[in-house]
Formats: structure tokens, sequence, C-alpha cells
């Protein structure tokens, strides 16, 4: 496409990848989008190629969930492997058939080899599709990818080491004499560098003088943070509530800790899903930030990669510092991203205001300086279930259970180990759960 065409130049943005991804889904060609959007189709193309999700789903497969072989249906083989002398079970249930058989053909798609290069848009049904290794387009994702991309590709410091080195020279012993930053820059301006950036060279450790060479740095002492509150500043960038709000979407998941007394260091871990009002908590032995990377493993664990997409794609949570590495938890074991994560603002939890109310009704249950010590997780989804089990008024008078077994279907509610409590058995008493003290 001409490059005179106005914007044809800018990068895409995020309403463009929305745009893709809701043409993909209606079955729409990269030309037509390119029209569109005043594009190249090829640069449409590359964006779905480049920032499309890989994930497995292997409820599709014939007999055996690592079977990828298009002969598994009509294959007889036995005992190809010759591991076993006597072995009657066909190849195409093993495990190792698809290393082992010598005639093994993958299973290819055609929509997954050439254009959209991904499932969005198939008129087959995903639990009707063989093919295990799927692809789809996420305008989320793919516009959080391109923003990784665009900081790592401007990381670092633009010369090459010959010139690092001729400017450590002349700065480094002028900053053991004494002089300050401004000085060495004022008197050298063949150095053709800020002061802001002299101070970003020493603090990065680039030069061979450093920050302690410095005759006031050293002596300015760092702002009192809470104890509770990220330390760690750089983790906010990209994941500001402002950044959050710029996504407009219709439902998220938000996340909190509820902390017990000061008898017990145990702590809960809670989700609240705003479209169901679905409530989910999950006791903690120590309030750090590996144990909630614990408990999202074993979430995607139990899940898998593309159910834990579904529920948990953008979390909203607070500051707290347990929530102080976004990055190990929006990565999964196999290096898949697998959520989003986004702060509020400081002392701003009505911005999150839907698992607060939860929390409310949680503590009905458990009141404020009551000990978790005893608290097992078995007590804890007792408490979930009934406060799922509760209609409201939001709902139309339906309870978050219903409503999310009609979004998720029953297979994700038993993976998350939820079941229904009838009415007149609705309790939010602190009786519910008797600890053995």
């Amino acid at each position: 496409m001409s490059k005179y065409i106005p914007g044809n130049q800018k990068h895409l943005s995020l309403e463009d990848r929305k745009y893709i991804e809701r043409s993909l889904n209606n079955g729409s060609t990269f030309k037509d989008i390119a029209r569109f959007l005043c594009k190249d189709p090829t640069t449409i193309s590359k964006e779905v190629k480049l920032h499309r999700v890989s994930d497995w789903y292997h409820k599709g497969s014939f007999l055996n969930a690592h079977n990828f072989c298009i002969h598994r249906y009509h294959c007889r083989k036995t005992n190809v492997c010759r591991k076993i002398i006597l072995c009657n079970i066909k190849c195409t249930s093993c495990p190792t058939c698809n290393q082992t058989c010598p005639d093994f053909v993958k299973e290819q798609c055609n929509r997954l080899d050439k254009a959209p290069y991904v499932c969005n848009g198939c008129p087959k049904a995903i639990h009707h599709c063989s093919i295990a290794h799927k692809y789809r387009y996420d305008a989320v994702f793919a516009d959080r990818k391109y923003k990784e991309c665009l900081s790592s590709s401007r990381a670092g410091i633009n010369m090459t080491k010959h010139e690092l080195r001729q400017k450590d020279m002349v700065i480094s012993p002028l900053i053991y004499q004494g002089q300050s930053p401004y000085q060495i820059i004022t008197n050298h301006p063949e150095l053709d560098m800020s002061v802001r950036t002299l101070y970003s060279y020493l603090n990065d450790g680039v030069l061979t003088a450093r920050n302690v060479d410095l005759k006031r740095k050293v002596k300015f002492k760092p702002r009192k943070v809470h104890k509770t509150q990220i330390k760690d500043r750089t983790v906010f960038q990209g994941r500001m509530f402002s950044d959050f709000q710029k996504l407009e979407l219709d439902h998220f998941a938000e996340m909190d800790t509820v902390h017990s007394s000061q008898e017990s260091k145990r702590v809960i871990l809670t989700f609240f899903l705003t479209r169901e009002k679905l409530f989910l908590a999950f006791i903690m032995n120590r309030c750090t930030k590996g144990a909630v990377r614990l408990i999202f493993d074993k979430l995607e664990h139990q899940l898998g990669t593309y159910d834990f997409l579904i529920l948990f794609n953008t979390i909203l949570t607070d500051r707290g510092s347990e929530f102080g590495d976004p990055d190990s938890l929006e990565t999964g074991s196999d290096g898949i991203i697998r959520s989003s994560i986004y702060f509020c603002d400081p002392m701003r939890s009505g911005q999150k205001g839907g698992i607060e109310q939860a929390h409310t009704m949680l503590r009905m249950v458990l009141p404020k300086k009551t000990s978790f010590e005893f608290l097992t997780q078995w007590d804890l989804r007792t408490i979930v279930d009934h406060i799922n089990s509760t209609p409201r008024e939001s709902l139309g008078g339906r309870t978050p259970y219903d409503v999310a077994l009609d979004n998720y279907g029953i297979d994700i509610l038993k993976a998350l180990q939820l079941r229904p409590i009838p009415p007149d058995e609705v309790n939010l008493t602190p009786k519910l759960i008797r600890f053995n003290h």
C-alpha cells in the first residue's frame, strides 16, 4: 500500500488491535482489515503471526491427548517400540507413539499454516477440533508484547564500548576529585550528554565511578515507604490504573489479601470476577511473593492455561508487597503469558470496590482479629460456596454460581472446586466454621 496514505507509518494502537481481533472473529480477510486501518496487508499478517498466543488444548484429541498423528484414527499397530515382548495395546493410545513410530505424520491445520494463521473465526467448535496445538489472536496480549518489545529495543546505552571508555576516562577522575556531574558537563561540552544522563550512568554502574564517589548523593536518605507497599517503583510502568482504564474492559478480575490477627502469619488470597460476582479465596501460610506465585501455578495446573486466561486474563490489585513481582505472576511455568496485572492508585481501594464488598461478606464469618492459624482450605471453600450462593440484586436476583455456570460451564467450576448451596441452607454467620482451638 502506498506510503502516502495518511497514518500508514504509525504504529498499531490498542484500538487497532481490538478491531483486528473482532474482524478475525468475524472471518474478515487481511486485505479488508488493512483497507479499514490504512495499512498494508503484510503489516496485518506480520502483526498476527508475531503476536498470536500459543496454547495447547487436549480435549479434542482421540484416545491419547499426546498423539498428534493423522493416522491415529485407523492405525492398528502394536508394539512399535519393541520395548515389551508381549504388548497387545494399540500404539495410538501410548504416550511415546509419536516419538517411536516411523510412519508418524503430524496433523496440520490450513488455518494455521496460511492466512489467517489463528483459530479466530474458525467455524469448528474448540472441543470438536482434533488439533491440539492452537493459536489465537488476543488484542490485549498483542499490545502488551508490542510494548515490551518497544521498551526492550530502546534499553541500554546508545554508544560503543570505545566511546564509553573515552567518556569514562574524562568523567571518573573528575568525580574522584570531588567535582559534581553538573560541573563536569558544563566544563566539558565535548561529552555531549545531559546531567540527568550522567547521573543515570553512575546509578547503573556503567562508569568506573559510582554513586558512593559523589560527595552529596550518599548523604541523601531514601524516602520512607510503608512496609507493606511495593518499594520497587519500576513495576508500575505500564501497569498504572490509568493504563488499566485505557483497556475499557467490561469484565476483569480483582485480587487482594485478607490478613489474620497478629497471632498468625497466615493470610487469605482472594479473587473477584466482576461480571459474575464470583468470589474465590485461598489460604497462604505467609504473605510473600512466592506464596502468591504458588497459588497462581496451582490454579493454572487445575484449570489449564486456556481456561486460566479466560478467568484471569486481566487482574486489578492494590500495591501490597506480596504483589511486587508481577512478571512472575503473569508468566506461567511454560513461559506463556497467562495474565496482565494492573495496580490501583495509592489509598484508592474503591477502584476495586467489588472485592472490597465481597470482603465484607467474608468478614461476617471471619471477623477482624480472627486468627487463621487453624483455618483450612476446606473451611475456606465452604465459606466461599455460601457467599457465591447468595443472590445479588446486580445479577437480577441470580447467584454468582449460577451466572458463572452459564458463562464458563461446569468443568471450570469443578476445577475450582465450587459447589452450590441450597437457598435455605445459606449461612453467613461466625458459627459457620468452628475452629479447633
